[in-house]
């Protein structure tokens, strides 16, 4: 994989940890902030870290940002968007 490929997969990735469905209900805000909180962290913190490495490590850094958000999924009632015609 090229750099150019590795920088888009971790780009991709960042999107992936926050890019979170909404929440159906306001007592699900909070559940929904707690989880972008955490996700967004892991994000800067995987973001940084390869911003100090070789370029060369990006796909590694994108990999192990997507492992550790899949330990934090949606738990809370996401808002459904009504399908088209209805």
């Amino acid at each position: 994989m090229s750099t150019l490929e590795e920088l888009r997969a971790l780009l991709q990735a960042v999107v992936e940890a926050i890019d979170l469905p909404h929440p159906n209900t306001m007592g699900d805000a909070d559940a929904y902030r707690d989880l972008l909180d955490r996700r967004a962290g892991l994000a800067v913190i995987l973001a940084r870290a390869a911003l100090d490495e070789e370029p060369d490590a990006y796909g590694w850094h994108a990999a192990y940002l997507r492992r550790k958000i899949a330990e934090y999924p949606v738990t809370y009632r996401a808002h459904e968007k009504p399908e088209a015609g209805r």
